[in-house]
C-alpha cells in the first residue's frame, strides 16, 4: 500500500473577503475530489482572504498509479487561472517505510 499527499500553498487573485475566498476555493476542492477521487480539504490559512493551503491525500496499491494521480492533480491546480501556485509539498509513503 502506498499513500501520497500534496500540500498546495496558493495566492488568490482579486479577493477581498473570506466569502469571496470560499467562492474560489470550494470549486477547486470539489473538482479535485470529483475528477481524481482524492481526499482534499482546505487545511491552512482559513483566516487569510488572499492565501489558502489545500491538502490532498491518495491511497493506492501501485506506486506508479499514485504518482500519476499526484502529478495530474498538481498540473490541474497549477493551470487554474484564479490562483497562483506558490509552492507544492509532496510526500509518498510506501510499504517499506517505518
Amino acid at each position: 500500500m502506498y499513500t501520497g499527499t500534496l500540500s498546495f500553498d496558493l495566492l488568490l487573485g482579486d479577493v477581498h473577503s473570506l466569502k469571496q475566498k470560499r467562492s474560489v476555493i470550494r470549486p477547486i476542492v470539489a473538482e479535485l475530489r470529483r475528477a481524481y477521487a482524492v481526499s482534499v480539504a482546505e487545511v491552512g490559512g482559513q483566516d487569510l482572504h488572499r492565501r489558502a493551503e489545500i491538502g490532498l491525500a491518495v491511497v493506492s496499491g501501485d506506486a506508479a498509479h499514485l504518482t500519476d494521480v499526484l502529478d495530474r492533480c498538481e498540473r490541474w491546480v497549477a493551470a487554474r487561472p484564479e490562483v497562483e501556485l506558490l509552492s507544492v509539498r509532496r510526500r509518498i509513503h510506501g510499504e517499506h517505510d517505518e
